[in-house]
């Protein structure tokens, strides 16, 4: 996205919000971060170590955001503005008991609105097959367009221990 575009309509419920953490606890990030991305194989955070993930967490270039459903935390997001002129979405999601809710367009608005406030020229993420099935449709409604596809290659972080062997059943598990 080159250039800021106006919010989409959303279907905003009682007790939503979108909060800002500073310096988060690391056993509750990486819990929060399992729930979210647990069904999608989002495991390369819960590979780092404490001081690793604590730099990454900590670095005043890093933003990172809770969605609350009144209480309940059933979503998260970060924005890197580590490049000169750039926003990077790192992570940005829903628990499953979201999904097709709003809640998701709730938190693009309040994203788009965040990025576009600071003095930049691009805003951009990355996404994958492993991601849910209207995550790109999503994308693209929001107002970013595609500029690169790649093949990337990873062990499964169910093999290798870090997740539940039973999280992402819709992405076949061998061996």
């Amino acid at each position: 996205m080159l250039a800021p575009v106006p919010p989409r309509p959303e279907r905003a419920a009682a007790g939503w919000s979108l909060q800002r953490v500073v310096d988060p606890d690391l056993a509750w990030y990486r819990e929060l971060y399992a729930r979210v991305g647990g069904p999608y194989l989002w495991a390369w955070r819960l590979a780092q170590s404490d001081d690793v993930l604590g730099a990454m967490l900590h670095d005043p270039v890093l933003e990172n955001y809770v969605f609350r459903d009144g209480e309940a935390e059933e979503g998260m997001l970060e924005l890197s503005f580590r490049a000169p002129g750039e926003c990077e979405i790192i992570y940005f999601g829903v628990t499953e008991r979201l999904v097709g809710s709003g809640a998701a367009r709730f938190m693009m608005n309040r994203v788009l609105e965040r990025a576009w406030s600071q003095p930049i020229r691009r805003l951009w993420l990355h996404t994958c097959t492993l991601d849910h099935p209207r995550a790109v449709p999503f994308y693209l409604r929001s107002g970013f367009v595609p500029f690169k596809r790649e093949i990337e290659i990873f062990d499964d972080p169910r093999a290798l221990g870090r997740l539940p062997r039973d999280v992402a059943p819709h992405v076949p598990l061998f061996g």
